[in-house]
């Protein structure tokens, strides 16, 4: 594990911004702690041979029971847009997440 670069306030930062995060100082530096953790967990993993080692692709006998896909209506679209914060012409109404404006110069 020599040599491994270690996260920084910097980078946590970075990676907040592409995800719209905010995060006050105090909080920076407990992420910034807390994802260098594990980035050294997964530099620790890798150190790990696993070449004789039959790939798992389960780890339990338990399989996931399907049903068919089928879009039914339950009547109830009045009693959801009642409890929407904001609705219009009878969608419910989200902040916009993606700034258009983004990438044009």
């Amino acid at each position: 594990m020599a040599n491994e670069e270690k996260i920084d306030k910097t980078q946590v930062e970075h990676v907040a911004s592409l995800a719209k995060l905010q995060f006050d100082d105090a909080d920076l530096g407990k992420f910034t702690t807390q994802l260098g953790d594990i980035m050294e967990l997964f530099n620790t993993l890798s150190e790990v041979d696993t070449t004789d080692v039959t790939p798992t692709f389960s780890v339990t006998d338990q399989f996931n029971t399907m049903r068919e896909d089928v879009a039914i209506n339950s009547h109830q679209k009045d009693a959801l847009l009642k409890n929407a914060p904001d609705t219009q012409d009878g969608y419910i109404r989200v902040p916009a997440i993606i700034d258009e404006s983004e990438g044009t110069n």
